[in-house]
């Protein structure tokens, strides 16, 4: 399994206004993708002194998975126009890891 971990920043003016972009309109289109082996999408948010940041984390089965959401060019960042004009600055590029090990308590 595969974690795609993506960053983005926004001002605190426009911090909730990027939320509801996200939450709204890019990861309903993200699942309407129906991408094989896509399994999940998290949205962190942390206020810092200077500025919001936001974190989004992706389960995929694996690379494949991933190069069918984003392409060959897999680390590449998924950032629609919309969200892209509320943020300050954000990852051009995702970081991916293997997951090793998930622990659940039930």
């Amino acid at each position: 399994m595969i974690r795609r971990i993506w960053h983005g920043y926004a001002t605190h003016e426009n911090a909730d206004r990027y939320q509801g972009v996200v939450t709204g309109e890019v990861i309903p289109g993200i699942l309407a993708m129906k991408v094989p082996g896509f399994q999940s999408i998290e949205l962190l948010r942390r206020a810092r002194e200077e500025d919001v940041e936001f974190i989004t984390i992706m389960r995929f089965r694996d690379l494949d998975a991933v190069k069918g959401f984003v392409g060959e060019d897999y680390e590449r960042s998924h950032v629609p126009t919309r969200a892209q004009k509320v943020l300050a600055h954000y990852d051009t590029r995702a970081q991916h890891y293997d997951t090793l090990l998930v622990e659940e308590v039930r």
